[in-house]
C-alpha cells in the first residue's frame, strides 16, 4: 500500500469518525433541549479540530513508519487525487444548495451550520472511497 493510499484511509475514517463523535454528543443534548437552543458551535469546533489534529498525528506516524515513501507522487498517485479532487467539487457544490436555500428562507442557524458540516463531511467521505477504490480497482 502506497503512502498516499495509507493518508486516504486515515482521512476517510478521520471523515466518519470526527462527524459521528459529534452527531452522538448532539443527539445526547435533544432528548432535553429543544433543538435551536443547543450550544452547537463548540461541540463543531472540538470535531473539527480534533479531526484535523488526528489526521496529523496520524500522518506524521504513517510518515514515520514509511518514511522511504512519504512525500513521494507517482503519475498514478497525482492523477487519483486530481479525480477525486474533481469528484468531491463536484459533490461539495451539489450538497451547499441546501444550506444555501435554507439561508435564504431564515431557518435557523443550528441547522444552516450543521448541513454544512454534513456537506463536509460526506464530501471528505466520497473522496476518500473514491480514492480507495482507484487505489485498489484503477479507473
Amino acid at each position: 500500500m502506497s503512502y498516499e493510499e495509507k493518508r486516504t484511509w486515515i482521512y476517510a475514517v478521520v471523515a466518519i469518525a470526527a462527524p459521528a463523535v459529534y452527531v452522538t454528543y448532539i443527539l445526547g443534548k435533544v432528548a432535553s433541549t429543544p433543538v435551536t437552543n443547543i450550544d452547537y458551535v463548540g461541540a463543531m469546533l472540538i470535531a473539527i479540530g480534533g479531526a484535523i489534529l488526528a489526521s496529523i498525528v496520524a500522518g506524521m506516524f504513517i510518515g514515520i513508519s514509511s518514511s522511504k515513501e512519504a512525500g513521494r507522487k507517482d503519475e498514478r498517485d497525482q492523477e487519483i487525487g486530481h479525480r477525486g479532487f474533481i469528484l468531491g467539487f463536484f459533490v461539495f457544490s451539489i450538497l451547499m444548495v441546501a444550506p444555501l436555500v435554507m439561508a435564504m428562507t431564515e431557518v435557523p442557524h443550528f441547522w444552516i451550520a450543521n448541513t454544512i458540516y454534513l456537506a463536509f463531511a460526506l464530501t471528505a467521505f466520497l473522496y476518500s472511497v473514491l480514492k480507495i477504490v482507484a487505489y485498489r480497482r484503477g479507473f
